[in-house]
């Protein structure tokens, strides 16, 4: 039975030059998980908001063809009037939420469409238990993480129990167990009851292997293709790691999980073995990057970041406790760890945004929570998990000449720097109207401004694809190379494998891990990159290093 259908389907916006998406005319069959694959500003979120009527309706543009989901016209069926039928998270879960706490927030749903109250709550009830919930059912969502938060927004869709489900990167703020358990989730809902879920996400590496069936947007306005998910990623611009290696060793069909990779590229691990593994975490020493200059303050006299038997509350929890941590200048820090390990509160400590209950936080010479905002910039900067929280004005230039300002910077200096990180960005292009990956790149170049000899990010890779996050690495291995210290704050592991000099672990505000890349990673099943697990016991991280490995031994052979 189909319960998706687009006809022709094409949705163009006001003052675009062509259609977002176009010759979209395809069947979704009841109780399959179709994966929307394709590079960031293809259209994918526009594709999804046809099905739940967001497009046209709240979005605005203009939809030619026809979108049926259950037999029902999303064009004479505002969302509201599909409610029953179709479930939607968007990658802001923040932006939904309308009640307080988490348990009032997976019954609001179901009080819309007037269920009984017993059903209601066995149905809140199996929710919580479904996505690791249960402890969290009476706290506030505003005290919870990004990911919890994430799972809350799922769950929240859940429990009315729609036919259809739309998820815009549902796993994008998860920790990889919870990510793992979430698509889980996905594939019950798909297997046992029939469920059809619609899912654009660009972690591939967590979800290819989930899905039946990939929708493949290739480049901006290019008809769709649907069809065999290994099929598609021989030929599409974007793919995780292990599809990657899979190239690298001519297997066909290609595989799609840890499991089928490693009996497909035996000849792969064979050549590999017989190359020298480069020495450390195979992060190459960087060069050249953005031109942001050397950091401000940045003499080398002592560590960039200082930390001692630091304790953090927020509210009546714990976040942080007993943590030490030092990071040099020239060093690149990965923290990982389960949501709600106290990552975020670490980084927002040391902006000076939560001050300590106990211990010490120096940047520098600096004590963040004691220090003038104005001055603390020259210090440390903060990309946040939502960059357009740095962003107020209403063009490019605008937020460009305010960081020029707030940073005493000489006039044209942030804009030099997007110049860099945003070639081809007008000055009146209206920040809400440039991509996650185009929004990161702004809100990195206004902290830049001030060359902070600290740069903090938190989950910086959020709404990028791999391409987007291959930029990035560059960006931040030059800045590293400069002197900049960064500590990023990351559920990426293909990240933090491809960047990150150290790892260091948080549990329950604690560190537990604390070493090189290579060494930590590689003995975590969970925080172990795909090709790690792939080439075991080969200590391989990246794809990137085993070509450019299968490169040098290529070149020394006569």
């Amino acid at each position: 039975m189909t319960m998706i259908r687009f006809e022709d389907v094409s949705v163009r916006y006001e003052g675009t030059a062509g259609p977002t998406v176009r010759g979209v005319d395809l069947s979704v069959p009841e109780g399959e998980l179709v994966l929307l694959v394709g590079p960031s500003g293809v259209g994918k979120s526009t594709l999804l908001g046809t099905v739940s009527g967001l497009v046209p309706h709240f979005t605005g543009g203009t939809l030619r063809g026809r979108v049926t989901v259950a037999g029902r016209d999303t064009r004479t069926h505002k969302p509201r009037e599909l409610a029953d039928v179709v479930g939607t998270v968007g990658q802001d879960p923040l932006a939904h939420f309308v009640t307080d706490t988490v348990e009032d927030e997976l019954a609001y749903g179901m009080e819309s469409l007037g269920l009984a109250p017993d059903v209601m709550r066995r149905r809140v009830e199996e929710t919580l238990d479904l996505l690791g919930l249960a402890d969290l059912r009476d706290r506030p969502i505003s005290t919870l993480s990004g990911g919890q938060q994430q799972r809350v927004a799922i769950g929240s869709v859940l429990t009315p129990h729609p036919r259809v489900l739309v998820l815009d990167e549902p796993t994008s703020a998860l920790d990889p167990a919870a990510a793992e358990e979430v698509l889980a989730v996905l594939q019950r809902l798909v297997h046992d009851l029939g469920t059809t879920v619609l899912m654009a996400e660009h972690r591939l590496e967590r979800v290819v292997q989930y899905a039946d069936q990939v929708l493949l947007i290739a480049a901006p306005g290019e008809p769709p293709v649907l069809g065999d998910p290994a099929a598609l990623m021989a030929v599409s611009p974007v793919y995780p790691p292990v599809v990657d290696l899979g190239r690298l060793a001519g297997a066909d069909p290609l595989p799609l999980t840890v499991r089928d990779a490693r009996r497909r590229t035996a000849g792969l691990r064979e050549r590999l073995a017989r190359v020298e593994v480069p020495a450390g975490a195979g992060v190459p020493p960087g060069s050249g990057g953005v031109g942001a200059g050397a950091p401000a303050g940045a003499d080398g006299a002592g560590p960039a970041v200082r930390v001692e038997r630091l304790a953090v509350r927020r509210g009546r929890v714990e976040a942080l406790r007993h943590v030490d941590l030092t990071v040099a200048p020239g060093e690149t820090v990965a923290l990982m760890g389960r949501n709600g390990a106290g990552k975020s509160t670490l980084l927002s400590t040391l902006v000076g945004l939560l001050a300590p209950a106990s211990g010490s936080a120096r940047v520098g010479s600096a004590v963040p929570h004691r220090m003038p905002p104005r001055e603390l910039i020259r210090h440390v900067g903060l990309v946040p998990q939502e960059p357009r929280d740095l962003l107020y004005a209403d063009t490019v230039a605008a937020e460009c000449a305010a960081a020029d300002g707030d940073a005493d910077a000489a006039p044209g200096s942030c804009r030099a720097l997007v110049a860099e990180l945003l070639p081809g960005i007008a000055d009146d292009t209206h920040p809400r109207d440039l991509s996650e990956g185009q929004r990161l790149a702004l809100a990195l170049a206004i902290v830049l401004t001030a060359r902070p000899p600290l740069l903090l990010l938190d989950e910086p890779t959020r709404g990028l694809d791999y391409g987007a996050k291959a930029r990035l690495v560059t960006v931040l291995r030059g800045l590293a190379a400069r002197g900049h210290a960064i500590v990023l704050a990351t559920h990426d592991v293909e990240l933090a494998a491809e960047l990150a000099h150290r790892v260091v672990i948080l549990a329950d505000g604690e560190v537990v891990a604390d070493g090189p890349t290579a060494d930590v990673v590689v003995a975590s099943p969970s925080f172990a990159p795909q090709v790690t697990k792939v080439l075991a016991p080969q200590p391989w991280l990246t794809a990137t290093q085993v070509r450019g490995a299968l490169r040098a031994a290529e070149g020394e052979t006569p």
